[in-house]
Parts: structure tokens; sequence; C-alpha cells
């Protein structure tokens, strides 16, 4: 059971609403240009990332707040790529010795002997090889750094790096220790869409905030064991601040709209009935833009939209969750021509055959009470990180997962390496598989909503239902992962390996 906060939180409806400026992140800029053996007799941008503490001002009228940053920046400083530019980056971890969140020591990978504080970054919706992935148990300790290559062979898309750590992801992401990873290419820059300062990304979490300005994370009531399977805050931050303003011209602006928030999803409109334009998801843009009144992300999820505020010079706008705003934007006219389009096609996306697939897999999100009937471990398909690895797919083969949800909950269902097409949710009948692990359907398949036509990397699993993905696994063969993206359940056993192998010789 969730034990009552031990610390007097913020009331949100105390806080001025709209005094504070919207953070921009900083752009990364490469600190030189390094060799690496993967390209011999070429010179790649090297990035110095630097995971260090902070203090940090969420509101005017909050007390600094301790966090975690990379470049002791909240979010951390977004990184720009080009398709077919490889980068570096060195992940360096100068953090404390201690740790200022709970640790649960009683979770696989966290305990006791393992040191307090240690992280690992991971790209989430990089096509990269596993030793450059981020793989949960290639954690490294304060003094230490790692160097990673990013390929960027992929298309244009709004991806996101945050911290991996087995058993601490979620208190490591929750301290702070999350950026944008921007990846652009020609076809996306040729549609003319805003750009430059009218292309911002909007990165969106929730956190506990107590009354002194520190941050607070739930634990259960059971010291031995302080893991809780949720954790929803008082307080919305958009790019780290809570309840900013942010001044722009009647004129189209893109926004990356990413919820890096532990469990909470987010119901995003506009006021004044104004529609946002979705151009693009987790893997880069949809074949059309779709006007949408209302963009709902669970976690780890992205919408890229397009705002055309031209008809609110001298106005306000604000952006809604759960039609509470978070976000005000303030239009002013400063006579700059705006030559962006929104053009009525944007990229195709072929199709995938599921006949083509050559192995179609059952998997099972599970949760199991403890033999008091509280505490609860998450798993995928019954198993636990350590039992061996039963899935194994080949280079280059599709394959369909199909995700059988037996919990009462949704889940942010997120494949690390491949890029995924949703194929169709189906409801089933659970007490049929229960007693006899047999899948009877109940009613027809559902096809993807417009907004999923795009290529994916984390898909919505919703209870009661059957869960279809289809996907290429292109990449080099090694190890990598799956999970929940409900960070809470990620650390409590809801994260599978599995061995890409290499194509049949």
């Amino acid at each position: 059971m969730l034990a009552p906060p031990k610390v007097p939180l913020i009331n949100p409806t105390s806080l001025a609403r709209f005094v504070d400026a919207l953070p921009i992140p900083s752009v990364a800029h490469a600190e030189s240009q390094r060799t690496h053996p993967a390209y011999p007799g070429r010179k790649l941008s090297y990035h110095r990332m630097e995971m260090r503490e902070c203090k940090i001002s969420l509101h005017r009228d909050i007390p600094g707040t301790r966090l975690w940053g990379y470049n002791g920046q909240f979010p951390g400083p977004t990184i720009e790529a080009r398709r077919g530019e490889p980068l570096l980056v060195e992940w360096i971890n100068a953090l404390p010795s201690k740790h200022f969140l709970p640790i649960d020591h009683s979770l696989h990978g966290a305990e006791h002997d393992k040191p307090e504080v240690r992280a690992i970054t991971h790209v989430h919706g990089a096509r990269v090889s596993a030793k450059n992935d981020g793989f949960p148990e290639d954690w490294y300790t304060p003094g230490h750094s790692t160097l990673y290559h990013y390929p960027n062979g992929q298309d244009a898309a709004t991806l996101w790096y945050h911290d991996h750590a087995m058993g601490i992801t979620r208190l490591n992401i929750y301290a702070g220790l999350f950026g944008a990873y921007i990846v652009r290419d020609d076809e996306e820059q040729a549609l003319n869409l805003p750009s430059g300062d009218c292309d911002i990304p909007l990165m969106l979490c929730d956190r506990l905030v107590a009354q002194d300005g520190q941050l607070y994370y739930p634990v259960s009531d059971d010291p031995a064991a302080p893991w809780v399977m949720q954790c929803n805050g008082n307080l919305v931050l958009c790019n780290g601040k809570v309840f900013p303003y942010f001044d722009v011209e009647p004129r189209r602006y893109r926004f990356r709209l990413i919820n890096t928030a532990n469990t909470r999803f987010f119901d995003l409109s506009l006021s004044h009935d104004q529609p946002l334009q979705q151009i693009a998801s987790d893997q880069g843009l949809l074949p059309v833009p779709l006007q949408r009144a209302r963009i709902e992300l669970y976690p780890a999820e992205r919408a890229d939209v397009v705002i055309d505020f031209s008809a609110f010079a001298g106005k306000a706008v604000q952006l809604r969750h759960q039609a509470e705003g978070i976000l005000e934007f303030r239009v002013r006219d400063h006579g700059r021509r705006d030559s962006s389009t929104l053009p009525a096609a944007l990229r195709g996306v072929p199709r995938i055959d599921p006949q083509s697939a050559v192995q179609n897999r059952i998997l099972t999100l599970n949760e199991t009470d403890d033999a008091n009937g509280n505490a609860m471990t998450m798993l995928l398909d019954g198993k636990r990180w350590s039992d061996p690895v039963t899935e194994k797919p080949r280079q280059n083969s599709i394959e369909t997962w199909s995700f059988v949800n037996l919990t009462g909950d949704a889940h942010p269902i997120h494949l690390h390496l491949v890029r995924f097409q949703i194929l169709d949710r189906r409801p089933f009948d659970l007490f049929a598989w229960n007693a006899q692990r047999k899948l009877l359907f109940t009613g027809p398949a559902q096809p993807p909503e417009p907004q999923e036509l795009g290529w994916k990397d984390t898909v919505r699993a919703d209870p009661g239902m059957v869960t279809r993905i289809a996907m290429r696994f292109e990449g080099e063969p090694g190890r990598y992962v799956w999970h929940c993206h409900l960070l809470e359940h990620e650390d409590n056993e809801m994260m599978r390996p599995f061995d890409l192998l290499p194509a049949h010789s």
C-alpha cells in the first residue's frame, strides 16, 4: 500500500499561473571531431554529456529544487542529428555517490551490493548496435563514462534520451535525467514545415514537489520494500517549468510533444477549440496531417503538432491537460512573414503485410500479488528478467507480436532497436485464457486509429485487449530489451531481453 507523503506537498492552486517563461533546452554543440573504428579515415562530431547534480527553479514561487541533469540542465540539452551523419556522445557520470530518492533494494538489479548511484543512457527510438544502446546492466558509477556511437541511419523523428539503469530507472529519470534527440533529414526538410525558432521540443512530465521545493518520491508502507506501482505528481512541468508562458507570433509553429513522465498519460488540447494538426508520431512523419481536438500521450510516446496562431494576434491560447491550462501561448505580432507550409501529404508509410511474418508471438502482460495480496510484481509473458531469453528474432525477418493484457492497466510497451506498425486491437475472453490459456476473441479486430498509422516504437496495450504489432528486425545482431514504459513497472520485472540473431547464411 502507498504510504501517505511524509512531507507537506505544494497545492497547485496556490501557485500563480503563467509567470515564468518557457525554457527552451539548449542545443548540444559538438566539442570536437574524433575518429571511430567503424568509420576509418573519417572524423565524427563528438559531444560530451555530463550527468551532474544541479538546483533548478521550477516556478517563481518554489524554492530551488535539487535535480540531476545532463550538463546540469533539466531537461538536458537537445542533441540534433542528421540522417546518415553518425555522431559520438560521451556520457559521463559526474553524480554524487549517494542517491537522494528512495531505493528499493528488494528489486532485482538494485540489491544492497549494488552502488546506490549508477547510470547508463539509452536514446529511445534510436537504431543503434546493442553495445551502444544503453543495456540496463551496463551501468557505471560516478567518475566513469562511456563513449557511444549513433549512426543516425533512420528517418527524421523526435527521439529522446534518458537513463536506463537496472532497478533504478524510475528514480534517475524522476531526478531529471532526460533530454530530446532530434533526427532530421532532407525529405522532411523539403516539406517546408515550421523550422528554426518555430520548431520547439515540449517535454512533459509531472512531479510531486514538497513545500520546501524538493522532489518527493512516493513509497509503500513497508520500509524494506518501498517500491510503488505508480507515481503521479501534483505538478505538471513543461520543459522543467510549472505553468510557464511562451511568446509566439501569429504564424505556424511545430511543437514536438514528448511524454517523459513515470506513469502519467497526458490528455492534451488547446483553448478556443483550436485544433492541433498532428504531423508525426514516435518514429517520424505520418502519411498526412491529422486535425485533432485532443491528443493522448502515454509515457514515452511522442506527437509532433503544428499550431497556427495567425488568428490570435494580441490574444492568449492555452495548452491544456484534462482541461487544465499547463502552458500559455501569448501571441504578439512582430511583423515577421510566415513562409512555412503544412502540406497535404507528408511521407508514405508502406504497410507491413502480417502474412509475411515468419513468427507470430503471443506474449502476456501480467501482474502478480504477494502473499498479502497487495504488493505486485509486473511481468512480461510470465517471466522475470533473469529467466532465459525466449524471444530470438532473426536479422531482417518480419514478426508479429501480440500483447495479451491480463491486467487492469493500459501498458505502453516499448521495443528497443526496431520501429513497428500497429496492426489491430481485439477484445478477448479473460476467463477462457485463465482457465485454458486459450485465446478466445469476443469481438472484431479494431484497426489502429489514424494517428497510429505511422511508425511507432511504443504502443498502448489496453486491458482486456490483444494488441498486435508487426516489425522487421533491421539492425545489428545482439542483445536488446523490450519493456513496459511505466517506469515503476519496468523497474519491477516488466522488462525482458531479446536476442537479435544473424540472418540465415
